[in-house]
């Protein structure tokens, strides 16, 4: 099929497709879920057939990068599968394909993931802290994560990075550890901007707040830094580290606002394309593919049709109660 490139309402290439395999994780950290969770019921969620139909689509139409996500990914039965399928029916049209775990499966699937083509990682971790660790996942082990991280870097993936949500007066005296622990382990590392996603009863989000001007002062006392000119798509803005292969990301919704260069869409595991992390504008492609089963054609223009309504930018307002009642799980990382 030949490639018609997305072209957003403000003049935005569209190259970048975010894929939700599930709202599911075995993790329940404070700033993405609630501790007791309602998840979406399974037979609403795409099939995997229905998930690589809808990815090739996109790729058709100009898509360049694709990030499985979650919840957590790796919990989806069977997804070494699409992300195969994914990558054998786009070879020479696909850049990249990523995903993004809480590690805590890492250990058990990082040979499956290079098989299948997979050519980053994206890792959260916010604390190495067992302790901290525990209280911000409220389940998660540390050692099971790190134990995933050594073994990912075994086999020789094309970049892998931790990610890391910054908040005061929990792991904001640990940016320099967890920045050292990177260096030491070859890692590249963004810390994020908490974003009001859905209402949580587990700090005040104001009072938590860290932006990324705070943590670039703090790591300029102990690093000398330059900006870089490396991008991955993403909205990190980078900083390389003196005698160093590491580069440090900040992803500043709040401070540093990105929507100017979002080139991104996401898609739901229940099919929800939503064209802004922070409005709720959203198309629902599973009822097309589900009336149109594998027409490309309907999908396209629907797709085509839903990016008249992505918005300008988000507006994320710390003072205000959050906007967005969905989670950040449910949104597809």
């Amino acid at each position: 099929m030949t490639q018609t490139p997305l072209i957003d309402p403000f003049g935005r290439s569209i190259s970048y497709l975010r894929l939700s395999v599930t709202d599911r994780c075995d993790f329940r950290c404070t700033y993405c879920m609630a501790e007791d969770m309602t998840f979406v019921p399974r037979n609403q969620l795409l099939s995997l057939e229905e998930m690589a139909f809808i990815a090739n689509t996109f790729v058709s139409l100009g898509t360049r990068r694709i990030r499985v996500t979650g919840g957590e990914p790796l919990i989806r039965r069977d997804l070494p599968e699409l992300l195969r399928n994914i990558k054998s029916s786009n070879i020479g049209s696909l850049d990249d394909l990523a995903i993004t775990t809480n590690g805590s499966h890492l250990a058990q699937y990082a040979a499956e993931l290079k098989q299948a083509g997979v050519n980053r990682i994206n890792i959260s971790l916010d604390s190495l802290n067992p302790a901290r660790f525990k209280e911000l996942t409220r389940i998660g082990n540390l050692e099971q994560v790190l134990k995933g991280i050594a073994t990912a870097k075994e086999y020789d993936f094309d970049k892998i990075k931790l990610n890391t949500v910054a908040l005061r007066g929990f792991n904001d005296g640990e940016i320099k550890d967890l920045v050292n622990y990177a260096i030491d382990n070859a890692l590249d590392i963004s810390f994020i901007e908490e974003m009001p996603l859905g209402a949580t009863m587990a700090h005040d989000r104001k009072a938590a707040f860290l932006s990324s001007q705070e943590i670039m002062q703090q790591l300029s006392s102990q690093y000398h830094l330059s900006k870089s000119t490396n991008t991955t798509g993403g909205p990190s803005r980078y900083w390389n580290i003196e005698n160093s292969n590491t580069k440090i990301g900040f992803i500043s919704p709040h401070s540093n606002n990105f929507c100017s260069s979002c080139n991104r869409v996401r898609l739901t595991a229940e099919g929800r394309l939503l064209l802004c992390l922070g409005n709720e504008h959203s198309v629902d492609l599973r009822a097309v593919v589900r009336k149109y089963p594998f027409d490309a054609k309907a999908l396209s223009d629907a797709i085509q049709q839903g990016l008249a309504l992505k918005p300008e930018k988000h507006h994320f307002d710390l003072d205000e109660p959050p906007q967005i009642i969905r989670f950040m799980n449910a949104t597809g990382g």
